[in-house]
């Protein structure tokens, strides 16, 4: 078919180191040697003339031909191509170069050898011809083409109990393997499948841990001393307690001891620290602040502007569902924004130098329990009344004085990364990055990495089957098992950093496997703009009578997880499936910022028969299979800019310029999404170099919404927003609320002025793409 004269075409393009992951079309791709050469000196216009008319190109390239090099050019009868029989018979040139015998005896002997070889080589030629037949892929479709009848037998194989079997044998391995062995692991399973080259790749990071006792908050009133979680300072009390006190802290907090007066300042917005300045003095006090609404680490900067000296941090009750009892657990936080803090910005690989950064803010931050904040208000009244949650707060008019005591210890410490590939056939410099994590100590994510990582297990599985059949992807896919996530993303991190150079140019999309059961009520899919379309296409979510999704509510906000740097360093469009809680989804954003210990029985009792895990498998495994073999990238330009649009929506200050811009931006990406720039619905544009010239413009569209700065915490492609219910450029929403306290708006103009920068690259970058095409076409013509 069509798709296979695109494989014809783009074998001549393979890097010969590649060679050895071709091992199932070796035979066809040589046989088809010459097919090719002569299809390129008759400048066939279309791929499916050449593969009608095959048997004839070949007997006319050989009589044009003929004259100038008889014997190498001289048609076999088997399918082998002219190399393979010259290298076969070695006496095939003397057929021709030497007289013809006059002996009758010797012509007659001479032509029965001929007829006997002949008929020898037909039958080869027939049985060869089938078994390759039989190896080849009968699901292969035309290029620029989706054919969901090789996705669906691929994706058949992946079952909810395989993904049940490796979840618990993953969460068996939590409590007695640390992070070093639980990789080793992990390679074993993907080589013992088929996966090609797996690595384990380490680095050597600081790292943020528990102290070797306890946090504590003493109330001054009482004495009364207690642990993060609210149980307290006693060693009675800590053995009964359901979770290690330990691990309830925040990564790379200040260390020490601060006596001082608790301020509530709500969440911790600009509105709510500029209404307590006006009431209090807050240099070096301690804020008790509540989780979500804004990044943490947005609103420790805040709170650090401000002159506080700590930080109680917790989640209100009434911000999370009715089923989430989580009044008694405190939890873990990172003030890490990414990747190894000793190395920021490079990777930390033997020789680099090392910063001194044993913390990243000079804030006591301590995460506390819903229920130590009730005492410490003393509030002993229940919260609910008549089905109305009563948020936590602390009376202005009443004063708590408390002494907060952070242990933490900073530890260089191993980080380990899985990277396994699969090798593509047409681009195998093209990659498709599926990224999972995996255990990390002295974190609350046992559950979340083997739920994440049975995932990516199933669909390798699936994979691997068939590429054992003979069936093997356009562009290669990197499977990555990230480690130290929860301390930051340290492991794709450096990865990233280690590797940027090559995934700039070469990388073509993530797809993030984080944590994607956390609910079971809906399905919370989050893509890049660009993908988007995709997954409206698709309409086909596969929802279960435990998940009901009614649409496909598809957005573009800041997710947690190991996505952070392909997104905000290197402008990779992205996808990630979820489900979640749809209250969940109703309340604050950012709670996810929190590990609170989790156990496996609660994913059990989520998805018993794991029946989710094999949706987002499969929802998944679809997204890569496409991006990973349609020979035109699946990603619109125009989404893009309609995105844009949407986003100056609205009464906002100083705007004109940037409504003219992305008009501009519109425009240039429609011509450029038109029908004739499109060379997947044109014959006459089926080169591969024009393909190819395609895919590079449309992976690299969203590298130009990458801003130099924006607030901690915030992304810097641009194109995210904080959450569903804000559809602005979040950095100019934040440039706003910042400006309105204060006379001058530099900052205001500053992030006004990044987001004209972003638009007009866009518009410069989809116009000079087009200027090429229309180059090539006036050339051509």
């Amino acid at each position: 078919g069509k798709k296979m004269a695109y494989h014809k075409v783009s074998a001549d393009q393979r890097a010969p180191g590649h060679s050895q992951f071709l091992d199932n079309d070796d035979l066809q791709g040589t046989a088809l040697d010459l097919e090719w050469d002569m299809e390129k000196e008759l400048e066939e216009p279309g791929f499916e003339q050449f593969q009608m008319d095959s048997t004839e190109n070949q007997n006319l390239g050989h009589s044009e031909t003929a004259d100038l090099n008889l014997d190498s050019i001289q048609p076999a009868i088997s399918p082998k191509g002219r190399f393979q029989r010259l290298q076969e018979e070695s006496d095939y040139i003397a057929h021709y170069a030497r007289p013809a015998p006059k002996s009758g005896h010797c012509n007659f002997c001479h032509l029965l050898k001929i007829l006997c070889t002949t008929t020898i080589l037909f039958i080869l030629g027939i049985v060869i011809g089938y078994y390759a037949r039989k190896n080849c892929p009968s699901s292969v479709t035309p290029s620029g083409t989706v054919n969901p009848q090789l996705y669906q037998e691929i994706l058949k194989t992946i079952q909810a109990e395989d993904i049940k079997k490796s979840f618990r044998h993953f969460t068996q391995l939590d409590e007695s393997e640390d992070d070093m062995e639980i990789s080793k692991q992990i390679k074993t399973h993907w080589t013992s499948l088929g996966l090609e080259d797996v690595q384990v790749v380490n680095y050597s990071a600081l790292l943020s841990l528990p102290g070797p006792s306890p946090s504590t908050v003493t109330l001054n009133s009482s004495g009364q001393c207690f642990h993060p979680n609210g149980q307290p300072c006693s060693q009675k009390a800590r053995e009964g307690s359901g979770q290690n006190p330990l691990y309830s802290y925040a990564a790379y907090s200040a260390r020490g001891t601060l006596k001082a007066e608790v301020i509530d300042v709500s969440y911790g917005t600009a509105d709510d620290l500029k209404r307590i300045k006006g009431m209090k003095n807050v240099t070096n006090q301690i804020a008790l602040l509540k989780l979500g609404k804004l990044p943490l680490l947005y609103k420790i900067s805040l709170l650090e502007k401000a002159g506080f000296g700590g930080v109680l941090l917790y989640i209100d009750p009434c911000d999370l569902p009715k089923t989430a009892n989580l009044s008694h657990d405190a939890f873990m936080v990172s003030l890490n924004p990414g990747g190894d803090p000793s190395t920021p910005g490079y990777p930390s690989v033997d020789g680099s130098f090392r910063q001194s950064r044993w913390n990243l803010t000079p804030l006591l931050v301590q995460p506390v329990s819903a229920s130590l904040v009730a005492k410490l208000i003393s509030s002993g009244k229940a919260r609910t009344q008549n089905d109305v949650c009563s948020p936590l707060e602390l009376p202005n008019n009443e004063k708590r004085v408390v002494s907060l005591q952070v242990q933490t210890v900073t530890k260089f410490k191993p980080v380990t990364n899985v990277v396994g590939y699969l090798r593509g056939f047409a681009s195998p410099d093209r990659y498709v990055i599926v990224g999972s994590h995996h255990h990390t100590a002295h974190s609350f994510n046992a559950p979340a990495w083997a739920s994440s990582t049975a995932v990516m297990l199933a669909f390798i599985r699936a994979l691997t089957f068939r590429v054992e059949r003979g069936w093997r992807p356009d562009r290669t896919i990197v499977f990555c098992s990230w480690g130290g996530t929860a301390f930051g993303n340290i492991g794709s991190y450096e990865w990233g950093e280690d590797f940027k150079k090559v995934l700039q140019k070469n990388a073509v999309a993530y797809i993030g496997l984080h944590s994607p059961v956390r609910g079971n009520s809906s399905l919370h899919p989050v893509a890049s703009p660009s993908l988007q379309q995709l997954l409206v296409e698709k309409n086909n979510f596969n929802c279960t009578r435990r998940a009901q999704c009614p649409e496909t509510n598809v957005s573009s906000v800041q997710i947690q997880g190991d996505a952070d740097y392909f997104i905000n360093h290197l402008g990779v469009p992205t996808v990630q499936f979820a489900y979640e809680d749809i209250k969940a989804l109703e309340g604050p954003s950012f709670l996810s910022e929190a590990l609170f210990p989790r156990h496996a029985t609660d994913i059990e009792e989520m998805d018993p028969f794991f029946n989710l895990h094999e949706t987002i498998t499969k929802l998944s495994g679809e997204v890569i299979l496409r991006i990973a073999n349609e020979p035109v990238l699946p990603f619109n330009a125009l989404d893009i800019a309609l995105e844009v649009q949407n986003n100056l929506k609205g009464d906002q200050p100083d705007a004109h310029q940037l409504l003219v811009l992305a008009s501009r931006l519109r425009e240039s990406a429609e011509l450029f999404q038109s029908e004739e720039m499109r060379p997947a619905n044109d014959p006459k544009e089926r080169a591969p170099s024009r393909v190819r010239m395609l895919n590079d413009v449309l992976q690299d569209m969203e590298k130009n919404f990458l801003v130099r700065q924006v607030p901690p915490g915030f992304y810097r492609n641009i194109l995210y927003h904080l959450d569903e219910k804000k559809s602005q450029f979040s950095t100019l929403v934040e440039a706003w609320e910042h400006c309105k306290p204060l006379a001058s708006n530099e900052t205001l103009q500053e992030a006004l002025s990044e987001v004209l920068n972003s638009i007009n690259s866009a518009q410069v970058y989809f116009k000079a793409g087009l200027d090429v095409f229309e180059s090539v076409l006036v050339e051509k013509n």
